[in-house]
């Protein structure tokens, strides 16, 4: 059974996955501390565990899931082996936060779903995007009936690639699942899903258009809840200037989250609420200029999910809800690597 915490407890964490995603874990574990770092490449995990006094490096997961002092286990792999690790760390009763997509394919995450009831632990999936703080304010006046009844969502989330992004891993199917649709498309899905709730139908197309590789590098999404509200989103990582923008438009008011930081530009959320003679909207804008902290805050409301026993707002079940509109998509397009 997973270990209960109190609000004294320094939970030792392992991390399984030295790279960069890895290393913003490290960085983001709060009242955690780091004991354990596991790697193919052995010497990128002693170099991550040099970073926290005492901490152990591997080349095998299996034994620093294994270890006593290990609470809770950060899965940073590549997607390949994202369930695999995960099912094993849940098997040993460790807590979980594996990153997104969680798995290559819907069909893999099942066993780590009935795992995790079996062996009474908490696992979250790394849908940082929802404690961006444009994110986190929007869900806020969302969830205070600001926007009044919500009538549909545009997305569009994008990056350019870069030389040889045609030869990385991502462009892989046996390693990544599909292309740029798992990778930043499930992002705007999970997004979608936080304000519309579950979508019961799915049309879109995935494309190659740009890239020499065997998987799309354009996504298109047309979904629809059962009440007909609808999401439509893009995404691409043939968009040359990195782009991130979400609108959510309800009868009374907008909200445009625009900008992850960095290369995508300062993050920003535009509030636009209608007046009673409509014409221009009373408009409030904010910017957050600091740098990304979605990492801690997610991170930090899991050690909360662990210590309550709280079933994490961002989990299995809303990657598996992700995957399978992703394997729709797919199918219908040609791009079923699930073979």
């Amino acid at each position: 059974m997973g270990r209960i915490m109190s609000t004294h407890d320094t939970p030792g964490v392992a991390i399984i996955g030295c790279g960069l995603i890895g290393q913003k874990r490290a960085r983001a574990l709060g009242s955690a501390r780091l004991v354990a770092c596991a790697d193919l490449n052995l010497e990128r995990a002693q170099t991550l565990a040099r970073t926290a006094p005492g901490a152990v490096a591997s080349a095998d997961w299996r034994t620093v899931v294994a270890r006593d002092d290990v609470v809770i286990v950060v899965v940073a792999t590549i997607n390949n082996v994202l369930a695999e690790i995960a099912l094993g760390a849940i098997q040993a009763g460790k807590h979980v936060l594996v990153e997104k997509p969680a798995a290559r394919f819907a069909d893999e995450l099942p066993p780590l779903i009935s795992a995790a009831a079996e062996q009474g632990v908490q696992v979250r999936v790394g849908f940082n995007h929802r404690y961006h703080p444009a994110l986190q304010q929007a869900h806020a006046l969302f969830a205070s009936g600001a926007l009044g009844e919500l009538m549909f969502v545009r997305g569009r989330y994008g990056h350019g690639g870069r030389i040889g992004y045609d030869k990385e891993w991502r462009a892989a199917p046996t390693l990544s699942g599909g292309g740029e649709l798992i990778d930043q498309g499930v992002h705007l899905i999970d997004l979608a899903r936080w304000f519309l709730g579950d979508f019961s139908s799915v049309t879109g197309a995935a494309h190659t258009y740009f890239w020499q590789m065997p998987v799309d590098d354009n996504g298109f999404l047309l979904l629809e809840t059962p009440q007909r509200q609808t999401a439509f989103l893009h995404v691409s990582c043939t968009e040359w200037k990195n782009l991130f923008s979400l609108e959510i438009y309800g009868r009374d008011a907008k909200l445009h989250i625009e900008g992850l930081g960095g290369s995508y530009g300062v993050e920003r959320l535009a509030y636009y609420k209608m007046l009673p003679q409509m014409g221009p909207p009373e408009t409030t804008i904010w910017e957050y200029p600091m740098g990304d902290n979605s990492w801690q805050l997610e991170f930090a409301e899991f050690l909360e999910d662990i210590r309550l026993g709280r079933t994490p707002a961002a989990g299995l079940a809303d990657a598996l809800a992700a995957l399978q509109i992703v394997a729709q998509i797919y199918r219908k397009s040609g791009y079923d690597h699930h073979t």
